[in-house]
Order: structure tokens, then sequence, then C-alpha cells
């Protein structure tokens, strides 16, 4: 059973400490609210050497139901709470700064799937995996999840309260797996979500951090160059008297570099008052909605957002109506996997459309998102055997997100060079050309009158 660190205040004011045992986080928040202690913070913590067998009573750790139901909150403030040992804080300590990795959860998930192919039951499989898990934090996540599971939860719930280690998408599939029945189907599909999404972040990494790594170079040198190098060349004119001038580009940026220098205060703050207005409007309802449609009509990675939603939607669909679900219901549960409002309003719209007896395809066909072969595939296998027609669909979306894919690799280097390229070539007008005068020695000529 996990062990927990809490802090909580009483009716008084008090604030107390104790190190206790409980299921999960969520009954031990619970038990303290009930029995009127207000949880400040509740920390899983572990304890080095191995783990004492489950009839014994962990060392120095007390059960939360024998504290609760002897306690007086108007006098627990006479006594003292226990300090915890130094051994006990540096563990504390690595236990709150361990980071839960993507690969903890590939791993989690990849072995979950397994598992669950060879016929585990849910709470045999968590159990074997949490065994075996080395990530403090994620093994105390894990655990509350077995908890749940062996109180007759579903898993996803408990995944739900830890939305910052389960990716939204992530959670539904799972939720769609265990409301089907068909969750090592449902694993699977998460662990080729998992993959996918690390592949593309992997590629887009591997162009974009040198070409970001340079362009932040470039502006330095550009900004460096324009504060340093360019004063010493208008000195060197001054002092020897020339005619010759300085590029007209360059004094005009250097002007603009000084003023930026000098009023910093005014761009810095219309550039946070830009984020703070683009981020107020984009969590209105209306400016969401907006925001996701951007999203697919976005240049270069537009399309392949859509492509991703609608297949994972559709993947969904094709696993509910394998495991006999009718179409009206395995949208409604099917839509879970998608966050993108643009698509749930398509979605929503299909059901209703069938409530009304018209055709669930027609939103998405008129949306003008979706390619018209998808859409006739579909009516096809409303005409034919749906299910089979979405197989097919599916595979053929796969080979056409590969594709759009590929384009993208070949599409996004291109675009950053050229940005690149356009600040390399304003650095050589406005930095180098200066320099290189210097260097020739011409302005030398008009300072002697020759």
């Amino acid at each position: 059973m996990p062990t927990y660190v809490y802090k909580a205040v009483t009716k008084t004011g008090v604030v107390v400490k104790n190190k206790v045992e409980s299921p999960n986080k969520q009954n031990l928040i619970k038990k303290l609210k009930m029995n009127d202690l207000l949880p400040i913070d509740v920390t899983q913590i572990r304890y080095a050497g191995k783990t004492a067998p489950q009839k014994k009573q962990k060392r120095n750790v007390e059960n939360i139901d024998e504290i609760l139901k002897n306690i007086n909150t108007t006098d627990i403030g006479k006594n003292k709470p226990r300090e915890l040992s130094t051994k006990e804080k540096v563990n504390l300590y690595f236990a709150q700064t361990e980071k839960i990795t993507s690969r903890d959860l590939m791993v989690f998930t990849q072995n979950f799937y397994l598992l669950k192919k060879a016929n585990f039951n849910n709470i045999h499989a968590l159990d074997t995996i949490i065994k075996s898990t080395e990530n403090v934090s994620f093994k105390g996540i894990l655990e509350d999840i077995l908890a749940g599971v062996e109180a007759g939860e579903n898993m996803y719930t408990t995944m739900e309260y830890y939305s910052n280690v389960f990716p939204y998408i992530y959670i539904n599939m799972i939720k769609v797996g265990e409301l089907s029945g068909s969750l090592t189907n449902s694993l699977e599909q998460a662990v080729q979500y998992l993959d996918e999404s690390d592949s593309l972040n992997r590629k887009l990494r591997a162009i974009l951090i040198p070409n970001i790594v340079q362009f932040a170079l470039l502006l330095v040198m550009l900004f460096v160059g324009t504060l340093v190098a360019i004063p010493a060349i208008q000195n060197v004119f001054d002092d020897l008297g020339t005619d010759e001038e300085l590029p007209g580009i360059t004094m005009w940026f250097a002007g603009f570099v000084d003023n930026l220098i000098k009023y910093w205060y005014i761009p810095t703050f219309i550039v946070l008052a830009i984020i703070g207005g683009v981020l107020f409007y984009i969590n209105t309802p209306k400016g969401k909605y907006n925001f996701h449609y951007f999203k697919y009509k976005a240049p270069i990675f537009g399309q392949l957002i859509f492509a991703l939603d609608f297949s994972r939607f559709l993947r969904a669909m094709l696993l509910n109506l394998k495991n006999g679900m009718r179409i009206q219901d395995s949208i409604e549960v099917s839509k879970n996997v998608i966050n993108n409002y643009v698509m749930r309003s398509m979605i929503e719209t299909s059901i209703n459309n069938i409530l009304t007896g018209t055709s669930w395809i027609e939103p998405f066909e008129k949306s003008g998102l979706a390619k018209p072969m998808i859409t006739e595939m579909l009516k096809i296998g409303m005409q034919t055997d749906l299910t089979e027609m979405m197989e097919k669909l599916v595979e053929y979306m796969q080979i056409d997100i590969d594709n759009i894919m590929n384009k993208i690799m070949k599409t996004l280097p291109q675009v950053v060079y050229a940005i690149v390229g356009i600040v390399l070539i304003f650095f050589v007008i406005v930095v180098l050309v200066p320099c290189i005068q210097v260097y020739m020695g011409n302005f030398l000529f008009s300072a002697y009158g020759v």
C-alpha cells in the first residue's frame, strides 16, 4: 500500500503533519476532509531497502484510519508532529523531483498490452508492472490505479486525476477500450499513438533544433555587431574626417537597436499584451473553436493534424463496431478520443443526423476538411459492409498520413533554411559590409582629400 506524508490545517488553524498508509491519494484527501482537516500537501514517499511483507506494518508508518478514529482536532496542536529524519527528507525530495517521462508511459503501455495479450486480468497485470517500475513517482500513480481497479473502478477514472501524466487522447483510448470490452485493442492503439507521436517529435527536433540554434546565434551576432562593431567603425570615420558614410540600412538598424534598448519596456509590454490577449481569446468558447479550426487549416501541419484526429476517431469507431455496438453508440463513445472542438462539433452533428434519420457522414463531407475519397468510402461502406470498409479506410488513411509526413519533412527544412537565409543576408548587409569597407581602406582616400 502506498505511503504518504500529508500536511493539513485543523479548524483552529493549527498545521499538522503525519506519515500514513492509504490505498490512494484521493482516498486520503477524502478522509482528511471528513475529519475536519484541510489538506495543504499530500505527497507519496518511498523508503530505502526492501519492501516489507504486506501483513507487516511498515516502520514509522501509521494507518490513516487509526489516526483519524482517535483524532481530536481541538487538541491536536498540543502534540508536536514527528519530524522526518534526514534520510526520509532526502527520499522525499527525490520522490518529488523525479520526472515521469514519455518513455515511462511507453514502457508501461507496451508491457500492459503484452500482459493483456497473455490473458492477464487488469489487477494481475498492474501488480506485475508495478513490481518492475523504477520511477517512484510513476510507481505511486500505478499503485493508485491498481487500488481503484481493486475497488471496482475503471482504470481511466484514476488516470483522469493524473491528466498531467496521461495525455487526454491516451486516457480516452483506455476509456473506449474499457467501455467496449476491448482493452487489449485499445492498448495496441495507444502504443501506436505514443510511438507515432515520439517518432514525429524526434523528426521535428532533428530539423528544428539545429536551425533554431543557428537562427538564435545569427540574431545574437547581428545585435552584438550592431552594438559594438558599428559604433567603432563610425568613430574611425569621425576621427579621420572622411566623407564616407555607413550604409543607410546599417544606420537605421543601429538607431532601432538603440531605441529598443532605451525604451525596452514598450516592446516588452506590447509583446506581453499580445500574448495575454491571444491566450484570453483562445480560452473563450468561440476563441477555442477558431483556434482549433486554425489548427486544421494551418500551413504545413494543418492537413496532418486533421488526418491524425480523423484516423484516430475512425479507429476507435471501428473498434466499437467490431464489438457489436450500433453506429450511433460507437460514434458516441469514440468522440472521447478527440480533443479538437471542430471535430467534436462535426461528430455531435453526425449523432444528431442519425437521430433525425439523415446521413451521419454528411457533416464530415460538408466541412471541406475530409478528402472526398474518405467520405465516398464511408458511403460505400454504409451500402455494403461498414466494418470491412472502415478497415480498408483506416489502412488508406495511414498511408495518406505517412505521405503527408514525408512532404512535411521535405518542406519544413526549406522553410527554416529560407528564414535563416534572410537573417544571414540582413546580417551581411548591416554588419559585414561596413567591416569590409574598413578592411578595404577606401575611406582613407576621402579622409586625406585624394
